[in-house]
């Protein structure tokens, strides 16, 4: 039913004005999201309002009631009736943003909101992709929870994973003790998103035109939702994205991003680290939260509080973006932001806000937001979102927390370590071109004195990490006679044998750091401060994902007991005794 009452919504969007200066606000959309969200009626993206009814003209209102009483006597239901709707759900939203729109950007400058596009209509295009959406993970969540119901019921004791003196002392490592539904990572597959390889991913997820890649939007469906999205779909999640990722000249609650968020970011010099401006950023974003509002109001009960962390989760993959963007033009260039173009898909979007126009640079976008989108949950920047989400603190804060955690150089600096490494092997060669035998001299030196060479090895990984293969695939069609892509397959080739021979190390091969800085600095992105910015941009995809999947499995506030040195001798010895 969602779906089938936003064919209306959409259109209605048009007709919903007090006046031409004056949009009538998205609040005042009857939505199925809003309803769950109590008497206030609070929509979970666009704010709340204690007497919608006021935004309506009488003719305005009649138009709504009879267009939802008109679709609620129609609906059919079923798998057809559901992708008709969004066909032409999608048709009618499109048909807004065909309309020339200039909406501000996230500077502070005093430019109208709207042009041809008013914010009833932007609202209706988001609330359409958030419906979609919610009733898909709604059919995905039923079973799910009696699965977990079940588990809790008949195998509550048994163990999972042993907590060794080791893996207490040892950073838990391999430590099996967290729930994460939308990704797992295989030893010998690498990383499974939803179940599927990287490789399944690119064959299977749409893309919205002829592009190399998939479009990024259908891999958030598929982690939201467990399931690829048809072309329609990812179109109308992308609409959506674009619509959350323009910025409002006014503070008073709206879906869009409000201009405090731009004075936050001025308030520090240009070179404070871009780590430390995007913790800010999303720091700054939380007072657009819906789940922190109807938490606070108490307008939605625990079972129901995913349906504003979706709202949530969508708006920080968009504004994130936007805020990365910004960072990156006042830190590396001349600070002139660019806004959002309405007819690119969001990764696109995101490198056309940094100023990369170039398909080849709309295909890497999308390859490295694709591969670096989730890793499980128990990485630093995941598990740290995970567990600041546990105590519902909204999506912006939990991710906010991840983020600092990311900017550790233990987490988030290795792609840039790998890239050194590479351009220190470079400058050793003197322009001599690189050989196995030269690279293998320079890579046994780095291991002599102690150091280790970056971007090889994994913690579970015991093959070659299909991301990586993937960016070699892209750099042998796009850069093949690039001389670091060249150095780094040379290396590929040698390294690995050099590690095995050394007998310490399980997995010899190159990870995802290894490749990803070549790619970058190929195409002009020399500024390897910024590299965890963009990591971070695309985690925040499965940081959202995950957070919308805690609260809909009902997951308590973590709370692991913990121990002294003492008392772990103690025990040792105790247990010695016996």
């Amino acid at each position: 039913m969602l779906l089938s009452r936003l064919r209306n919504t959409a259109a209605a969007a048009l007709v919903l004005r007090t006046n031409a200066s004056t949009p009538v606000s998205p609040l005042a959309f009857s939505s199925p999201l809003k309803q769950t969200l109590g008497k206030t009626s609070v929509c979970p993206l666009l704010g709340a309002s204690p007497a919608p009814a006021s935004f309506l003209s009488g003719a305005a209102g009649a138009v709504v009631a009879r267009a939802q009483a008109k679709t609620d006597c129609r609906f059919l239901g079923g798998a057809a009736a559901q992708a008709a709707a969004t066909r032409k759900l999608f048709g009618r939203v499109d048909a807004i943003f065909r309309r020339n729109c200039s909406f501000r950007s996230l500077s502070t400058s005093s430019r109208s909101l709207c042009g041809g596009l008013s914010e009833a209509e932007a609202g209706a295009a988001v609330e359409a992709a958030l419906d979609a959406l919610a009733l898909k993970i709604e059919d995905a969540a039923g079973p799910k929870r009696e699965l977990l119901k079940e588990l809790r019921k008949e195998h509550g004791n048994f163990v999972v994973s042993e907590a060794t003196l080791n893996s207490v002392c040892g950073g838990m490592r391999g430590l099996t003790a967290l729930l994460t539904e939308t990704s797992t990572l295989d030893a010998e597959k690498g990383i499974l998103y939803r179940g599927l390889s990287i490789n399944e991913c690119l064959a299977k997820l749409p893309r919205l035109d002829k592009e190399e890649y998939p479009a990024v939007e259908g891999l958030i469906w598929l982690l939201m939702t467990g399931s690829i999205p048809s072309v329609q779909e990812v179109q109308l999640l992308s609409t959506a994205l674009y619509a959350l990722s323009l910025s409002s000249a006014s503070s008073a609650p709206s879906p869009f991003i409000p201009p405090h968020v731009g004075k936050v970011l001025d308030a520090v010099p240009p070179s404070t680290h871009p780590m430390t401006q995007l913790v800010m950023g999303a720091a700054a974003l939380q007072s657009t939260s819906q789940l922190a509002e109807a938490y606070r109001h108490k307008t939605v009960t625990r079972h129901d509080l995913w349906k504003p962390a979706l709202a949530d989760a969508l708006s920080l993959i968009a504004k994130n973006a936007v805020v990365a963007a910004r960072i990156f033009r006042r830190s590396f260039r001349d600070g002139e932001e660019i806004d959002p173009q309405r007819n690119l898909d969001w990764a696109a979007n995101f490198g056309h806000m940094m100023g990369y126009d170039s398909e080849k640079h709309c295909e890497l976008f999308r390859l490295y937001l694709f591969l670096h989108a989730d890793h499980e949950g128990g990485n630093v920047s995941a598990h740290t979102a995970h567990v600041v989400g546990s105590a519902l603190s909204d999506p912006f804060l939990a991710f906010s927390a991840g983020m600092a955690g990311l900017a550790g150089p233990l987490h988030g600096l290795a792609n840039q370590e790998c890239l050194n490494w590479l351009r220190d092997v470079h400058k050793k060669l003197g322009g001599a071109a690189p050989t196995r035998e030269n690279v293998k001299a320079i890579a046994e030196d780095t291991l002599a004195s102690g150091r280790v060479i970056p971007g090889y090895g994994h913690a579970v990984l015991r093959v070659t990490d299909p991301r990586f293969t993937a960016q070699r695939e892209f750099a042998l069609k796009h850069l093949k006679d690039d001389e670091l892509f060249k150095l780094l397959d040379v290396a590929y080739n040698t390294i690995p044998d050099i590690l095995l021979a050394t007998g310490k190390v399980k997995n010899p091969y190159p990870n995802v750091d290894c490749h990803s800085g070549v790619l970058l600095q190929h195409f002009g992105i020399t500024e390897s401060d910024f590299y965890t910015v963009l990591f971070g941009v695309s985690r925040a995809i499965g940081i959202a994902s995950q957070y919308v999947w805690s609260r809909v499995l009902g997951l308590p506030i973590e709370r692991p007991k913990s121990t002294t040195l003492e008392r772990l001798k103690a025990a040792c010895l105790k247990k010695k005794g016996n």
